[in-house]
């Protein structure tokens, strides 16, 4: 009689596999935490891996620097086409570099150059430290006394840190650049005149609040990167999940703190 109202009930099952899924997300909130509070506490400490950061730099921004350029350019480009006709038909096509800059300065340069760091940067690191992990590389590091979190996380995340700023400079004036060649192929605008109009209406705080995204999101795509690739388990699968988890999941933060980061720079104005 029990078995039967057991199977007929299944509501008692639910309830355990909810606390379960609950206690799960905490018990990873938690990890996470001291995943992050891990690396604010080896990085400060010697041994200072500054090889192993400038190469990490390397890989994060030069392997990265034609995808960002032709991203950028497009970006520019394609923003200018699509912004005229709306400005044209209230007679505003004056507006147009002030327009460009303020969409790429503001949001486009740092958002676009994450987006593709989290693709390329993070999944590369996910999986590099995830395929080391699995075959327990990791483990053979810790066994003979050496720092693997020091050399493996904390120069990955540092050289993200690092290099995602410089990237969304480089990408905010590859995209003026695209910007300038189509207002100048439709309405002659000379280049001084471009870059004029294009910074005049940019404020200290604009600038500001465009690198601090930039720096918050070097450092999400790298911290996220490196815990699924330390944390992954269950061999080769572990290491698509864990470069696949590297890419959603910080794709996910980034545009949540460019929500954050906007907000605050708004109370400053």
């Amino acid at each position: 009689m029990d078995s039967v109202n057991n199977t007929t009930n299944p509501a008692p099952s639910r309830i355990k596999k909810a606390r379960n899924k609950v206690a799960d997300f905490f018990l990873m909130l938690y990890r996470v935490y001291a995943f992050v509070l891990r690396f604010f506490k080896e990085v400060f400490l010697p041994p200072y891996e500054f090889k192993e950061i400038v190469r990490q730099c390397y890989e994060t921004g030069v392997r990265s620097f034609t995808l960002i350029t032709l991203t950028g350019f497009i970006v520019g480009v394609i923003f200018t086409k699509q912004s005229r006709p709306s400005l044209t038909d209230f007679g505003a096509t004056s507006w147009l570099p002030s327009l460009v800059s303020i969409a790429i300065m503001k949001a486009l340069a740092p958002l676009v150059t994450a987006l593709i760091a989290a693709g390329k940067v993070g999944s590369s690191i996910g999986a590099e430290l995830g395929s080391m992990r699995v075959t327990e590389q990791i483990d053979a590091m810790e066994v003979s006394g050496t720092k693997p979190f020091k050399f493996l996380v904390c120069t990955r995340v540092i050289a993200t840190t690092i290099t995602i700023p410089l990237l969304a400079t480089y990408t905010a004036f590859i995209a003026l650049i695209g910007g300038y060649l189509n207002v100048s192929q439709n309405e002659g605008t000379s280049y001084s005149v471009f870059m004029e109009q294009a910074f005049e209406p940019l404020t200290f705080i604009d600038f500001w609040a465009s690198l601090s995204k930039a720096i918050v999101f070097g450092f999400t795509i790298g911290i996220v990167g490196c815990y699924q690739g330390y944390n992954s388990t269950k061999g080769t699968e572990g290491v698509g999940k864990a470069a696949n988890g590297a890419v959603v999941t910080a794709m996910f933060l980034v545009f949540i703190e460019e929500v954050l980061i906007v907000q605050i720079a708004g109370w400053f104005r």
